[in-house]
């Protein structure tokens, strides 16, 4: 039985990686139809939306043995959670959609995937040591940018190109602000709230900058559809699933694998190309990503059986 949960885990992290690879190419196809800001708009509300029917499905699931003290000092630090991690992802979104506007999905894709990298490097300023794995994954990660953006015919790096890069920079600062919350509030309610402060935060810039029609919105339907409820709602869901009942080193290496979906599906749909020197720098930064979250001293053990510490953490599903 626990073989065919891990099996079910594993199957819900590969799809969980294929729905966010994927995402970029319904990124890519929304701005044929509307603006970034107007997309990031709709697609948050829809992706906080799309998370309430799970949060009322788990509280149905598990019973509430809280006092009416303890859930209004867990209510407040859940509304701080929600505008401090909501305005990180505000800050990375906005820059990563803007940034479609010009940079391919697959590019995309694998730029964004250095958020994995910038999280240790963000902790280093809090007094965290970088690991020997992960000064080698930031020395892969430069060749590989330099490979995939590098234009020798031009002034160098695309402006777009270093969007992205500063995107996936909010990107690791948004999960280190997850996981400062996380240990003391449920995360699908702090991921649902976020979504609604991002879509509040992107109305102003909508309102200036843009002009959103409905018959807009029904025109991007279907990749508005695919990133605001598929790609948040459902994917999240199946993440948590995933990493309840398999190992560290092994969600995070099914994970990875969104970059290359993104490049994938930015081929089959969009018709998207590559180099054989940008290819080559998409190796490069999915080694980079890969290695970074190895621990090598303790690879053996982690590709056993979650540890009992985090078989609590998840079990907290259902609270709050």
């Amino acid at each position: 039985m626990a073989e065919n949960k891990k099996m079910l885990a594993n199957f819900a992290l590969l799809l969980t990686a294929f729905l966010w690879g994927i995402s970029f190419v319904a990124q890519k196809a929304g701005m044929q139809y509307m603006g970034p800001f107007s997309f990031n708009c709709v697609r948050s509300f829809l992706g906080g939306l799309s998370l309430i029917p799970v949060i009322y499905i788990a509280k149905l699931i598990k019973e509430d043995k809280r006092t009416p003290k303890l859930k209004q000092l867990q209510h407040i630090l859940l509304a701080k959670a929600g505008i401090s991690c909501g305005a990180a992802l505000f800050a990375a979104m906005s820059i990563q959609q803007y940034s479609m506007l010009s940079a391919s999905a697959g590019k995309a894709g694998f730029i964004s995937s250095l958020y994995i990298i910038f999280v240790p490097i963000i902790s280093m300023f809090f007094g965290h040591k970088l690991s020997k794995n992960v000064k080698i994954s930031l020395v892969l990660a430069v060749i590989g940018l330099y490979l995939l953006c590098f234009k020798s015919n031009t002034a160098g790096f695309d402006f777009y190109d270093v969007l992205l890069l500063i995107s996936a920079f909010f990107y690791g600062v948004q999960i280190l602000v997850v996981n400062y919350f996380s240990k003391r509030l449920n995360a699908v309610k702090v991921c649902c709230l976020q979504f609604f402060v991002v879509g509040i935060l992107s109305i102003p810039l909508v309102l200036f900058f843009e002009t959103l029609h409905f018959q807009d919105i029904m025109a991007c339907k279907v990749p508005l559809f695919f990133a605001g409820i598929l790609t948040c709602g459902v994917a999240y869901t199946l993440q948590i699933f995933g990493q309840k009942y398999t190992t560290p080193v092994i969600a995070v290496l099914i994970l990875c694998l969104e970059s290359v979906f993104a490049v994938l599906g930015g081929a089959v749909v969009l018709h998207e190309t590559m180099t054989s020197k940008e290819i080559s720098g998409c190796i490069f930064m999915i080694t980079a990503v890969i290695l970074s979250q190895l621990h090598w001293n303790t690879f053996k053990k982690a590709i056993q059986q979650p540890s009992p510490q985090e078989e609590v953490q998840t079990e907290d599903f259902a609270q709050l």
